[in-house]
């Protein structure tokens, strides 16, 4: 997966929207007013993903290309380095994991 890929993937969602509130490279995608996803578009491609506790720890200790999330609350964000080791379906499972943690919660 590539950063375009994964831009139209997450705005393909119903109620995404995308901005950069921190500054002009982290592009972050948004549902009801919240966080599901992030990436910093000057670095090596990287994606920050909301996921829950339990099966944070569990896909870090299965994938080292997985890890806490960078910038984020350790417990509910993961890092996904994409460097080739986890597949497109992997990648997209996880980012509808995240979106729907979100969806679910509190609306803004």
């Amino acid at each position: 997966m590539d950063v375009e890929s994964f831009r139209l993937y997450c705005l393909s969602k119903p109620d995404v929207t995308e901005s950069f509130p921190f500054d002009q490279v982290t592009l972050v995608f948004m549902v009801n007013g919240k966080m599901f996803a992030l990436t910093s578009l000057n670095k090596d491609f990287t994606i920050n993903l909301k996921c829950d506790p339990e099966r944070a720890i569990s896909l870090r200790e299965e994938h080292p290309c997985i890890i806490p999330g960078f910038h984020m609350n350790k417990v509910h964000w993961n890092t996904l380095i994409i460097d080739g080791t986890l597949n497109d379906p992997q990648i997209r499972e996880l980012i509808d994991h995240s979106y729907e943690l979100v969806k679910r919660g509190k609306r803004k």
